[in-house]
């Protein structure tokens, strides 16, 4: 076998399809019982993101892979049971499900030295397998390990259940109780919204106020703007006058609703996608606080000073990456950044990339799809990589813009603007 593929959701099965198309042999390993990655619906025993309501933020025509479309039936923002088993009829129509082990834990990945690499793996029966590759290409994405902040003081003492949104279901399973939930990002709003019409009482717990956008303006799905000729022809900052103005007109200020206004100008951080969050503030269902200061007992006490009976407090607060079968320092370098050339290539560990390793504004697919196009033509000899300092002058480069625009912070060294990275791979 010349490559393992490490993870069978949308990245790996795309990047098994472009291997399949080179005629290079390969091996996908997933722990998972399926195909599908996070947007499986998770099965008595494990752990994963796919509470009930959840949906796509961006649509289905972007999010689809392009030579298979999603089927005309599903609508423009397709439930996440719906687009899993849509991966997995692609992975049946691409001929690569032969060539994914399921139920398969990979424990390490290293690097010997011939520059071959050795990949450890552990199936569910207890086995370990250990198989030597020319080329390992990690897919697993970047949701990794649940991020859950210090408890409050007191959380000792709460006598209700407190859980991260990986662990979350279904609204209904908290029927009639009083429920806080942490945080303003995709998973809060869209877990928020869905307590609201089960729960006595939804309480949304904001410390920084984050842009929230609908999932349409003007009619168009954001994806569809955000590759508009005329939108692209924009500087980020008409950009950003145009959708502030937009955001104005379509629902006024956040503060109107309770939130906090963001501290920076929208595209310096990562936005929130929701066309019901405000909608459900205004009908009631909602109620917005501050950051929790403590917990007493059955209450929380937020930093204004209000306080209120609660029976659970969901943690929305987003994940860490952690990539703990590779060597130390990669992909993650010395200061916290994501380090990779043309966000994929690995310059100090050759025959090692990164598929899927990205945060565009909008659907991740094509660009997915552009990079294991990229990685199949290196891995068959087609393409060839600059020099490691090369690489590295381009990685500092990179990431000292991007600290321009969205900050320090991890998650902004994966940020990326989907027309201009298209054209950087497509020059590839």
């Amino acid at each position: 076998m010349r490559v393992c593929v490490i993870g069978a959701g949308l990245s790996g099965l795309a990047t098994a399809r472009a291997l399949k198309s080179e005629g290079i042999e390969f091996v996908c390993l997933d722990r998972a019982r399926d195909v599908g990655g996070l947007w499986r619906q998770p099965q008595a025993g494990e752990r994963g993101p796919g509470y009930l309501s959840l949906h796509l933020n961006t649509n289905k025509r972007l999010t689809g892979y392009a030579d298979y479309p999603m089927p005309a039936s599903y609508p423009v923002y397709p439930r996440h049971s719906d687009f899993a088993a849509y991966l997995r009829s692609f992975a049946e129509w691409a001929g690569v499900l032969d060539r994914v082990e399921l139920e398969t834990t990979v424990e390490s990945v290293r690097q010997d030295a011939d520059g071959a690499w050795t990949v450890v793996s552990q199936d569910a029966c207890g086995a370990r397998r250990e198989r030597g590759f020319t080329h390992v290409i990690v897919a697993s994405g970047h949701n990794t390990e649940p991020l859950l902040p210090e408890p409050p003081p007191g959380a000792e003492t709460f006598e209700g259940r407190i859980l991260h949104a990986v662990d979350y279901r279904d609204g209904s399973d908290y029927a009639g109780q009083r429920v806080v939930v942490v945080g303003l990002g995709a998973s809060a709003v869209d877990i928020a919204a869905d307590l609201s019409r089960y729960a006595a009482r939804t309480l949304l717990s904001v410390r920084r106020g984050l842009h929230i956008l609908p999932k349409q303006l003007f009619g168009m799905p954001l994806d569809d703007v955000a590759e508009a000729a005329w939108w692209t022809s924009m500087s980020l900052e008409e950009q950003r006058r145009f959708i502030e103005q937009a955001l104005l007109v379509a629902r006024g200020k956040l503060s109107d609703y309770g939130l906090p206004e963001p501290d920076h100008r929208i595209f310096a951080s990562a936005v929130t996608i929701s066309d019901e969050i405000l909608t459900r503030i205004r009908h009631g269902g909602v109620t917005p606080r501050p950051a929790i200061d403590f917990v007493e007992g059955g209450r929380v006490v937020f930093t204004d000073g209000t306080s209120a009976e609660a029976d659970a407090i969901v943690y929305c607060t987003g994940y860490r990456m952690a990539f703990p079968f590779l060597p130390a320092g990669c992909p993650i370098g010395a200061q916290g950044s994501v380090e990779l050339y043309k966000r994929v290539v690995a310059p100090g560990h050759p025959g090692l990339y990164f598929i899927g390793l990205v945060r565009p504004h909008g659907s991740i697919t094509r660009l997915v799809e552009a990079q294991t196009r990229w990685v199949a033509r290196l891995v068959a000899g087609r393409a060839i990589l600059p020099e490691p300092e090369v690489m590295r002058k381009e990685i500092n480069t990179y990431l000292g813009g991007i600290a321009g625009q969205y900050g320090q912070a991890q998650g902004a060294s994966i940020q990326v603007n989907v027309a201009p990275y298209l054209e950087e791979l497509r020059a590839e």
